[in-house]
């Protein structure tokens, strides 16, 4: 009887179980803080999509494809046909960036489908106070992939119009030369926007699928402490949990196209000169 008493004093309520699996693995203070969970896996799925794409075209054959192979082809047509249908510049980079783009935001936005319980629990046994397994939840990862893509966008603004080409369409589009104030501080707050927004958006929609999966955890831990509604509330946690992950399968890859399409149509205007 103590020791159930002791146990249920130490159990977390349900904000902190909230806080604790919302938290990071962090090293550093201030503005270098440092997230080791999200820098951790991001480079690991990297490297699972890089290494297996390299095995299927390393062991392609112009045969009857593998279900993999198969898998890998119709993802590339894909990409591609999405880059010929809004990229109407000439550049090697475009498509293979967009293909790293898509997957690997794919392959990140999947880890929220993991039990929101299996790799915190993980993380106590080998010592970790905290572990976070889905990089697309992590602010400095999502805008960090949009400040890099934002990046890419000015070198081409400038490599392809030049710096006088660029800067005098910073000035006079779309209002004309008669307008140069108001086209600059437009075209300002445009670009800058975009990497915000860019990595707001997924970072917003990816966290607020976890924030849903930890709350219906919540719930179903709160319904398991009454005696009464122990089952009914394990069974609908379970099936609210159904629904909500076949709802959440659909945002996983819309956010991954949304974040590739977008890095495709801006790097497609900066290789548009304004005559």
């Amino acid at each position: 009887m103590a020791a159930a008493e002791h146990a249920s004093d130490h159990a977390p309520s349900g904000s902190e179980y909230i806080v604790h699996h919302l938290g990071n693995l962090k090293y550093g203070e201030g503005f270098w803080t440092f997230n080791l969970d999200s820098i951790f896996f991001s480079v690991l799925l990297g490297l699972i999509f890089v290494v297996s794409f390299w095995l299927a075209a390393r062991k392609a054959t112009t045969g009857v494809p593998g279900k993999f192979q198969n898998f890998v082809e119709t993802v590339v047509e894909f990409v591609d046909s999405q880059v010929r249908d809004t990229f109407h510049g000439t550049s090697r980079i475009i498509a293979p960036l967009a293909l790293t783009i898509f997957c690997w935001i794919l392959l990140m936005n999947f880890m929220d489908a993991v039990p929101v319980d299996l790799f915190p629990l993980i993380g106590q046994k080998v010592g970790l106070e905290h572990l976070k397994v889905v990089p697309t939840t992590d602010l400095q990862i999502t805008l960090g992939m949009s400040i890099t893509v934002f990046l890419i966008v000015m070198f081409y603004s400038f490599k392809i119009k030049g710096f006088r080409g660029f800067t005098w369409e910073l000035l006079t589009h779309p209002f004309g030369k008669w307008m140069m104030p108001f086209n600059l501080l437009l075209n300002l707050i445009e670009h800058l926007a975009r990497p915000v927004s860019l990595g707001l958006r997924l970072y917003g929609n990816l966290y607020a699928g976890e924030m849903i999966f930890l709350l219906l955890a919540v719930l179903g831990g709160s319904f398991a402490i009454s005696s009464l509604a122990g089952i009914g509330g394990a069974f609908g946690q379970l099936f609210l949990g159904v629904i909500w992950a076949g709802f959440h399968i659909l945002v996983i890859p819309l956010q991954a196209f949304i974040f590739m399409v977008l890095t495709i149509v801006y790097l497609s205007q900066a290789h548009e000169t304004h005559h």
